[in-house]
């Protein structure tokens, strides 16, 4: 009887798979932390940082977490000689997609059914990641490839082009089930909307009425307080019925601009649309950072920004946590780097595990976090949340 065939991404040692011995974590008392008041009533203190390597403690972790984490977060290596030296970052693409792969399937397990995954990753290996997140999740829970903007300005350098930005990839346990929360209307979306007539209803936008999808009821004229007449234009249809155009006449609800005697458009009032929007796939710096000003964050901590080749900003961190989650739940990053993870989802209320093997973990993440408990990290998004 042959093998049942299927589609899958394959490399050398994929069948290879690391013993796991049982771990115990345990509690380091001389560098536990607490603030000698909360700073805020959503201060959580039952976090973890866990200095070790990734995989164990994520192994460890399987007992207490198995299905409570709302959303992991990583930023693994991105296999390009970049960085840290104890990730073994430079290695050939089948080592890199066997340590993924390891920790992937575990970080899975961990994950609750409404919960989702985030990865950051460049174009280096953002596709076989795609496709080994597809084999570990199930290719029906992919839910969005984002193009994160992180640097502000292009490199005339580049020898071909100039990178501009990195992906990040999401995945649901089950897509079915996830609900994602809307992002809050910004300023410059606002300010599309005006009052150039004083309707008692408030700021509104003039929102086109034809199509260019074929309607059965799409085709008729209108006629303006001027004496104007219109039709659809060549090639289009009205995208609602005359009836329902009629409608919205009575009410004052179509636009025939200034004068009375432009195209007829209808009136979108800001307090009618909902209050938040739905995350698009692309996130410029000025929405989610970037990577110049993530060193900058570190910087302000007096902490040495050298240590980190690509930190990631607090912004796009709370943009995602923005998104997965809500007060309370639990955030995983078993790469936790500079800390920023821990740092944001404090400041947001979130509950918060992270894991770094670096000896960084002791001189850059503890004192960051230190400062964040105590309310003394004036930075990233403290004065936003």
């Amino acid at each position: 009887m042959t093998k049942k065939q299927k589609l899958e991404l394959t490399w050398i040692g994929k069948e290879e798979r690391p013993r796991l011995e049982p771990r115990i974590l345990l509690e380091d008392p001389e560098l536990s932390y607490h603030a000698a008041h909360r700073v805020t009533e959503n201060d959580i203190f039952d976090n973890r940082l866990i200095f070790g390597d990734n995989l164990l403690a994520l192994k460890a972790l399987e007992q207490e977490f198995t299905g409570k984490v709302k959303c992991v977060f990583i930023d693994p290596p991105y296999n390009t000689g970049s960085a840290f030296t104890h990730y073994d970052d430079g290695v050939e693409h089948s080592i890199w997609l066997s340590l993924i792969r390891d920790r992937l399937e575990i970080l899975r397990r961990l994950l609750s059914e409404d919960g989702s995954l985030w990865i950051t990753i460049d174009d280096n290996e953002c596709h076989y990641l795609k496709v080994l997140c597809d084999e570990v999740f199930g290719r029906i829970n992919f839910v969005a490839s984002i193009s994160w903007q992180k640097v502000y300005t292009s490199k005339n350098s580049a020898k071909h082009f100039s990178a501009m930005h990195d992906y990040v990839l999401v995945y649901a346990i089950c897509k079915e089930k996830w609900n994602l929360n809307q992002l809050q209307r910004s300023e410059k979306q606002d300010k599309a909307y005006s009052n150039p007539d004083n309707d008692h209803r408030g700021p509104w936008k003039a929102t086109p009425l034809h199509a260019r999808n074929y309607y059965s009821q799409g085709s008729y004229q209108v006629t303006s307080s001027t004496g104007n007449v219109f039709s659809p234009p060549p090639g289009r249809y009205w995208a609602i019925s005359k009836e329902s155009f009629d409608n919205l006449q009575n009410d004052g609800r179509i636009w025939w601009g200034k004068d009375g005697s432009g195209t007829p458009n209808k009136k979108s009032f800001l307090s009618e649309v909902k209050q938040g929007v739905s995350p698009s796939t692309m996130w410029f710096y000025d929405e989610a950072g970037h990577n110049a000003e993530a060193k900058n964050e570190i910087n302000a901590l007096a902490l040495n920004e050298d240590v980190f080749i690509t930190p990631k900003p607090e912004k796009l961190i709370n943009r995602i946590l923005t998104i997965a989650t809500k007060p309370g739940d639990l955030v995983l990053d078993s790469f936790a780097g500079s800390g920023t993870t821990g740092a944001v989802a404090h400041k947001m209320g979130r509950h918060w595990i992270m894991v770094e093997l670096g000896e960084h973990c002791h001189t850059h993440i503890i004192p960051r976090l230190k400062k964040v408990i105590a309310g003394d990290d004036p930075g990233g998004i403290t004065k936003a949340v």
